[in-house]
């Protein structure tokens, strides 16, 4: 019963996902072809772009205000802290930072390898007991 309810709410939030992508795809067609014959082809890829960049980094900035770390034992400024207000106080620079690093894992097969492989570890293989 319980399994059930999971994969139903598994499969709306699917579809509220795929929804969405749609809306969006069509919103972007709508922009271009306004667009276009005023500016041409080119440039109205370019405001497309412009404006899904602009969301993203909206978005962005509305999920970083809200996040707030919990502190580490003993430690009152953790990386993780520092690494959300540094997004906080610059985005750009932490977009830019996120993109850097993004271009150097997706480049080496051995770095790329260790990040999803400890993506899809556990917690306890990420964490182990301390004795």
């Amino acid at each position: 019963m319980i399994f059930r309810k999971f994969v139903g709410l598994i499969a709306a939030v699917a579809a509220i996902a795929a929804a969405a992508a749609v809306c969006i795809v069509a919103l972007a067609f709508a922009l271009y072809a306004g667009v276009r014959d005023a500016i041409g082809p080119a440039w109205a890829a370019a405001v497309v772009a412009g404006v899904a960049a602009l969301i993203a980094l909206l978005l962005a900035l509305v999920v970083t205000r809200r996040a707030r770390p919990p502190p580490v034992r003993g430690d009152t400024q953790n990386v993780t802290a520092k690494l959300v207000d540094l997004a906080r106080d610059r985005p750009l620079v932490a977009l830019a930072a996120v993109g850097a690093a993004a271009a150097v894992v997706v480049r080496n097969p051995r770095i790329l390898s260790a990040v999803v492989a400890g993506l899809f570890a556990g917690r306890s293989a990420r964490h182990p007991p301390r004795h």
